[in-house]
């Protein structure tokens, strides 16, 4: 059975009602979740186990707030590196635990990274330490409208106009 046959299986109605309430509350009990969807336990956790081996669901997580345990700043920070300095710089970004984030972009910019930090004292000591790899932009994050987003569904095909 080819895997694009298998994953196709997996997500089908049942198997999406299984993701989106598990990335709504990854606690919730397989014998709940089959009483919510109208499976068994044991129907529900072979389900679950199946959507883990697909690589499906990559991992289960508690949602932390940053500011509740000494976070209050984040900032997204990017930055321009070429060549050599490109490959560095992740290697050093890797290694700084004030970094949540950090992708490999397309455009004038390398790097985008979304961190956290006690203070402005530190995010300007942490944009000191990422300089020698390339140019850098920061900023500050006021607000945000979505931190988090439960994905109901497959991709939804888009009309050429």
């Amino acid at each position: 059975m080819s895997i694009a046959l298998n994953i196709e299986n997996l997500l089908d109605h049942t198997g999406w009602q299984i993701l989106r309430m598990l990335q709504e509350n990854a606690r919730i009990s397989f014998s709940e979740l089959g009483r919510q969807i109208g499976l068994s336990s044991p129907a529900v956790a072979e389900r679950v186990r199946k959507l883990e081996e697909a690589g499906i669901i990559a991992g289960y997580h508690a949602e932390i707030n940053a500011a509740s345990v000494g976070y209050p700043v984040l900032a997204i920070i990017r930055i321009g590196s070429t060549g050599v300095n490109c490959s560095r710089c992740a290697e050093a970004i890797k290694g700084l635990q004030e970094v949540l984030e950090c992708h490999r972009v397309t455009g004038s910019d390398s790097y985008f990274l979304k961190v956290i930090v006690p203070s402005i004292n530190h995010l300007e000591a942490l944009i000191d330490q990422l300089q020698p790899y390339g140019e850098t932009t920061t900023t500050l994050v006021l607000s945000s409208a979505v931190t988090r987003r439960t994905i109901e569904h497959g991709p939804v095909a888009v009309e050429a106009a």
